[in-house]
């Protein structure tokens, strides 16, 4: 034997002997019986999608009616909905892209070079079809950003649903061709996957319970056939089926309430399929909930750890919530460059003395506090803020800060990229701080008082720095979060006790008014879920004034000095905020110029700016520009419901 051959063997055993012990067994991850149901599935879907560019092809040839397209798709997505739970969970960004994306132009994954080399010696086009997108480098062949057109099955629901679909036959043939190319890709991606394990046929399970709920009946993954109803109940079966070799391991008891949530929530869907009249409070309560929190008691009888647990990372989604809308369900520490083991009350005491602290400011008359004030739930009550600068108002409206934690960008036009660069640009602004962190260092480290309090929280270090500045500082931030409004208490279980108007509110907003589309639950705000990586902005047609049929001058995201966001897609483009404690933080919108939650709903119902005819200043709306035909009845119950997410922390704080 060589020497090589002896070194890779000494060094390669006891990872073998560990993966033999802990991955390789039938018994322990049903390898079998996990690949078995996945290869079918995922073989099933891609002979509905040949049977569907089949079936374009033909309508474009006029050798095929609508109503054959239409079921064709509706078919196609079913059998997409069976596997959606493992597709999305090993290839979110191919699937986003390219499979099951929303109908919004964005910005090309991956660019190609016009003249690239072929580095992996096959021309770049060919290595972009080689692997699905989340395993493609992508640095060797990425040219110059560029923008494209969305495709996949979202898109093809909107399009075929719709009354342009009879003049759009050759687009429509495009776009089935595009995506069984690219779940040819998806489907060779899958093939060769040697292991599935448990512990991720157990997340990916769990995450699909909150995509159901989430963006399924919601109506966001169907805009336009809205069978949403239909599709979480494959979805669910799907989801029976793949668990039933984990529940083999668990108690009867376990196993048998599983299965009879699993089947009661079929036919609760199947008896309940009207879009408009759906119950989505009482499908979250009596059946999302329930299984989401039992697979979690069998997850942990069985001793079956978190993928972040696993792989040592610090995750958005907490494996091990029991509710949807539990307060550890989405995890703050994920967020923020403080890490869960360096925060302590200490800490937070330490960053609430410097939010409430006008000192900070170079003209020691303005502090955080200053624009968000406890009592209207961290905003100010203002048109948009005062500045500094006597006799001057900031760009913009102040937005809650409790639960803004919750975010992968900050400010309305997303420029900030965490927590701590916030901070940098309030203290440079010069109509707030108007200072600068070295500035402010030197002041700091100047005060003795300040002196002590840190070397306190951070016995090692000999002076203040900046970075410890902004641990303390978003400490106290990140603790201004709560899920503990009377509707956060009803979803829990913790009172038995929601008016009929709050009821049908959430309905008419997670449902006919199309709110939980782009307001996501449970944050409801724009932090995408399931996953919770990222936060979407809207193009709405804000308008200068509710009475003025002129759309607000503000720019938005495109102006933000983000080289990404220099795009004509986000023109007008601003962040989605959340709509918790809505009923405090009045004036609405990021320009201030709604005063009420009546003139914000009416907005809304009639499609924004360009529902208003204002199509052509606004081009790229991603709002509907369709009415929503809400009665006023209607508005006043959706009101009801947001103003039942009213918790505001700050009372409960000394």
């Amino acid at each position: 034997m060589n020497f090589k051959k002896a070194f890779l063997l000494l060094f390669l055993a006891p990872a073998l002997l560990f993966f033999n012990l802990h991955f390789s067994t039938k018994d322990d991850y049903f390898q079998d019986d996990f690949r078995q149901i996945i290869a079918k599935n995922v073989q099933d879907l891609s002979k509905e999608i040949d049977s569907l560019n089949q079936i374009a092809f033909d309508f474009k040839q006029d050798h095929a009616s609508l109503n054959q397209l239409r079921n064709q798709l509706e078919n196609t997505r079913k059998s997409y909905k069976k596997v959606e739970f493992i597709l999305e969970y090993y290839f979110p960004k191919h699937i986003k892209y390219y499979i099951n994306g929303a109908p919004l132009k964005h910005l090309d994954p991956f660019p190609i070079k016009a003249e690239s080399e072929n580095y992996y010696g096959i021309s770049p086009k060919e290595y972009s079809k080689s692997l699905p997108l989340d395993h493609l480098d992508t640095d060797h062949y990425k040219g110059d950003q560029r923008v494209v057109n969305p495709v996949g099955l979202q898109v093809l629901d909107e399009l075929v649903f719709s009354d342009e679909a009879i003049s759009s036959r050759e687009e429509i043939q495009k776009l089935t061709f595009e995506l069984k190319e690219s779940f040819q890709v998806l489907e060779t991606g899958v093939k060769r996957r040697n292991f599935f394990y448990d512990y991720e046929i157990m997340e990916a399970s769990r995450v699909e319970l909150v995509r159901i709920f989430t963006l399924g009946i919601t109506g966001f993954d169907t805009p336009g056939s809205l069978n949403a109803i239909e599709e979480a109940s494959v979805s669910l079966q799907s989801l029976q089926q793949i668990m039933h070799p984990i529940l083999l391991k668990s108690t009867e008891k376990q196993r048998e309430e599983i299965n009879q949530l699993f089947k009661k929530s079929v036919s609760y869907l199947n008896k309940n399929q009207n879009f408009d009249t759906f119950d989505r409070l009482e499908f979250l309560t009596e059946f999302i909930n329930p299984l989401y929190k039992k697979m979690l008691e069998v997850q942990k009888d069985l001793g079956i750890k978190s993928v972040a647990e696993i792989n040592n990372k610090v995750p958005s989604w907490n494996a091990y919530s029991e509710n949807i809308f539990a307060e550890d369900f989405i995890n703050p520490y994920y967020y923020t460059l403080l890490k869960k083991e360096e925060d302590s009350e200490n800490l937070r005491k330490l960053g609430k003395l410097l939010f409430y602290d006008k000192n900070l400011s170079k003209n020691r008359e303005m502090s955080c506090a200053t624009c968000h004030k406890p009592e209207f739930a961290f905003t100010d009550g203002e048109k948009t803020s005062l500045a500094s600068v006597q006799g001057q108002y900031v760009l913009r409206n102040s937005p809650t800060l409790i639960n803004a934690i919750f975010s992968d960008k900050y400010f309305y036009d997303l420029r900030a990229f965490d927590l701590e660069e916030q901070g940098e640009h309030v203290i440079e602004n010069h109509l707030e701080f108007n200072t600068s962190f070295p500035e402010l260092m030197k002041k700091i480290n100047s005060d003795e008082k300040y002196a002590e309090l840190f070397r306190a929280v951070f016995s090692k270090e000999k002076e203040i720095t900046r970075y410890n500045f902004s641990l303390a500082l978003s400490s106290y931030v990140a603790s201004l979060r709560s899920y503990n409004s009377p509707f956060d208490q009803f979803v829990k279980g913790k009172t038995t006790k929601i008016s009929k108007e709050v009821r049908r509110g959430f309905n008419l907003f997670a449902g006919k008014a199309n709110c939980a589309t782009c307001h996501f639950m449970p944050t409801f705000s724009g932090l995408v879920p399931p996953l919770f990586h990222e936060n979407e902005s809207e193009v709405l047609g804000v308008l200068e004034s509710p009475n003025v049929l002129k759309i607000d001058s503000d720019l938005g995201r495109i102006a933000n000095k983000t080289i990404e966001d220099k795009e004509e897609i986000y023109r007008h483009s601003f962040k989605t905020s959340t709509v918790r404690n809505i009923k405090l933080t009045a004036p609405y919108f990021h320009n201030g110029a709604y005063s009420s939650l009546e003139e914000v709903l009416d907005f809304y119902n009639k499609g924004g700016g360009a529902g208003m005819g204002l199509s052509y200043e606004i081009p790229n709306q991603t709002l509907s520009d369709q009415p929503l035909n809400l009665t006023k009845k209607e508005i006043a119950s959706i009101i009801a419901f947001m103003e039942s997410l009213t918790d505001n922390p700050a009372k409960f704080q000394k």
